[in-house]
């Protein structure tokens, strides 16, 4: 398939009834939803992922007597 440019779009919009603009307009909604959504999960995966990674070495400087100390008013 072949690149399609805005210009190429708009032209064949400026064609469409208006009860059919609607439907692209849904369907161009969809898109950007649907990419939108795909986007934030994947970076709900990656900071999850970067959140268990660095559990054990932050647990190390959390787990220590000093910390323990430094936090026990609160």
């Amino acid at each position: 398939m072949s690149p399609v440019t805005i210009a190429e779009i708009n032209e064949r919009l400026q064609r469409l009834p208006p009860e059919k603009l609607i439907v692209v307009y849904d369907f161009v909604s969809y898109l950007l939803e649907r990419d939108s959504a795909d986007l934030r999960a994947g970076a709900d995966t990656d900071a999850r992922a970067t959140m268990l990674a660095s559990e054990a070495v932050l647990r190390r400087d959390w787990d220590r007597p000093e910390e323990d100390e430094a936090w026990a008013h609160l």
